[in-house]
């Protein structure tokens, strides 16, 4: 894919992994927007890189389709969307509550389902879209204390595997 003029958009792009990753983009021409749930964080980077914002939760739904409603409404298209909102617990079993569990998978599974469903429904009318979903090698192998992350981030790798099947047909690539 040719990145120059691409429009993206990178979840959790506020710091770490997202905020290198939309620096990357931006420097390869694509106009892109970060997103996150700390909007003073967001306002704060999105002038240093070059990227537009919105505060945004991936695991609520309308902040979701709020997102990508307003990336294309802006742009016109989405090309790329990168899945990269996530955060890590790590705990017992015995240690981890419920809580903890819907926690995590409010942003690490359903956010990215949630963002990878509104950017589909774009990508399919338009033809075209990359997405790319962030995950960890936790996705390969479980371990100790690792309940709610490891197996958010194994619930990830399902849903790409099945998304690749699904979306390849409409000429979107998905990757993880």
């Amino acid at each position: 894919m040719h990145l120059k003029g691409a429009v993206a958009l990178v979840t959790g792009g506020g710091e770490g992994i997202g905020h290198a990753i939309a620096g990357a983009l931006v420097r390869e021409g694509c106009k892109v927007t970060i997103t996150g749930r700390r909007e003073e964080v967001l306002r704060a980077v999105a002038p240093g890189l070059g990227a537009e914002f919105i505060g945004a939760d991936v695991g609520i739904e309308a902040d979701a389709v709020r997102t990508v409603t307003s990336v294309v409404e802006r742009h016109g298209r989405l090309d790329v969307l990168v899945n990269n909102a996530g955060f890590g617990m790590f705990k017992p079993l015995v240690d981890t509550t419920l809580a903890d569990m819907e926690s995590i998978y409010r942003t690490n599974v359903f956010g990215p389902f949630l963002m990878a469903r509104e950017a589909a429904r774009q990508f399919i009318a338009q033809g075209s879209g990359e997405l790319i979903n962030i995950a960890s090698t936790s996705s390969l192998k479980g371990s100790a204390g690792r309940t709610a992350y490891g197996s958010s981030k194994f619930a990830l790798r399902g849903m790409t595997e099945c998304w690749r099947e699904e979306l390849r047909k409409h000429n979107v690539r998905v990757m993880l």
